[in-house]
């Protein structure tokens, strides 16, 4: 994988016909109070990204709400219904980050498609860049975050240490990636084939194989409201990263048991000298119950590693839909009517490329 510098690349690549047109997809839980700044944001970069002639005017933008308990989803309505480059997409319940951001992707039509989160720390401006590593032949491309100042130590220290612990796992993952990428079509396409429940897109989106890029850029300060990501779900997510793409812990658990075997050994041989050797043992519960413990708390940590992964299966298995969608609002004079989905998306596809004429990737 390559990191691109936008300096050494024409705007337009020769090998690409024609300017692509863009979709934005940015997952929404509760973001009321950033939304109004983040479509204003949003648009203007699509503008800005039209005038220079890098995508078509067709372009749109993809915001999803994430089963929203404040005025996040109303305010979507409003935003549809008056710009026709707006699709707003309702969940009908919470189902997380991944399954929403999955939900925007299955929902677009484009050429290219770009995920951001609502809150644009993750800044918009470095579209651009991106845009010119498409051009230049990547179907993938990776926002790195370059420097951290935005975020409180503990922040900075966990999210690195997590990506380390990641890698030391042999999770497939890119240093200080989220989920602010760029995807060609096909890229996108290939995504929306992978059956499982349990959705890790980052590690996903690495198992795809297509040429890759990466565009570095600073963190912003968040616009207004809180991380909707706290130490819990960060563990959460974690968590899932490791059980969807490592066993090691698995293993982990076989070593724990040939070092418990092996000092159990140990105890066993110091137990019979003490009782060979000594002419007065005064028996004692700490020789027994020290064991006893150990071993018991090693057989309960191990039960529950194996639990997490017959977990995941248990879910697998069940082949429930990942989602359903409630209501999808295109923008137009007439709004999509309610719908319901899941693992087959409900689908609005069809309605724009007819309102396009094609919506394949040049």
């Amino acid at each position: 994988m390559k990191q691109f510098d936008p300096a050494l690349t024409s705007p337009l690549s020769a090998e690409r016909s024609g300017a692509p047109t863009l979709a934005i997809v940015v997952p929404c839980y509760n973001e009321e109070a950033v939304l109004a700044a983040t479509h204003a944001e949003l648009v203007a970069t699509l503008e800005t990204l039209v005038h220079a002639g890098k995508i078509d005017p067709g372009s749109r933008i993809y915001f999803v709400d994430d089963g929203s308990r404040d005025g996040t989803w109303p305010m979507l309505q409003v935003m549809a219904n008056e710009d026709r480059r707006v699709v707003a997409v309702a969940l009908s319940r919470n189902r997380g980050h991944q399954n929403a951001l999955y939900a925007g992707l299955g929902q677009t039509v484009e050429d290219v498609v770009v995920s951001i989160d609502a809150d644009l720390q993750d800044g918009p401006e470095n579209i651009a860049a991106m845009l010119d590593a498409y051009l230049d032949g990547s179907d993938i491309v990776y926002g790195v975050r370059k420097e951290r100042d935005a975020d409180t130590v503990f922040k900075r220290l966990t999210a690195e240490g997590y990506y380390w612990l990641m890698q030391r796992l042999g999770v497939d993952l890119v240093f200080n990636h989220a989920d602010f990428r760029l995807m060609s079509r096909r890229a996108v396409d290939t995504l929306l084939q992978y059956p499982e429940t349990n959705l890790f897109l980052r590690g996903m989106v690495r198992e795809l194989g297509f040429s890759a890029a990466t565009v570095e850029y600073s963190r912003r300060p968040r616009l207004a409201g809180e991380s909707k990501y706290p130490l819990r779900r960060m563990l959460s997510l974690a968590w899932k990263g490791v059980t969807a793409f490592s066993i090691a812990p698995l293993r982990a658990i076989t070593v724990m048991g040939l070092l418990t075997g092996g000092l159990s050994l140990v105890l066993i041989a110091w137990v019979l000298s003490v009782k060979l050797l000594s002419d007065s043992v005064v028996p004692g519960w700490a020789s027994i119950m020290v064991p006893v413990l150990f071993i018991g708390s090693v057989q309960l940590l191990c039960l529950g590693v194996i639990g997490e992964y017959l977990g995941k299966i248990y879910e697998e298995v069940k082949r429930r839909p990942r989602y359903h969608l409630r209501e999808v609002v295109t923008g137009s004079a007439e709004p999509a009517a309610e719908r319901a989905g899941g693992s087959e998306d409900v689908d609005i596809r069809q309605a724009v490329r007819e309102e396009r004429g094609s919506g394949s990737a040049p």
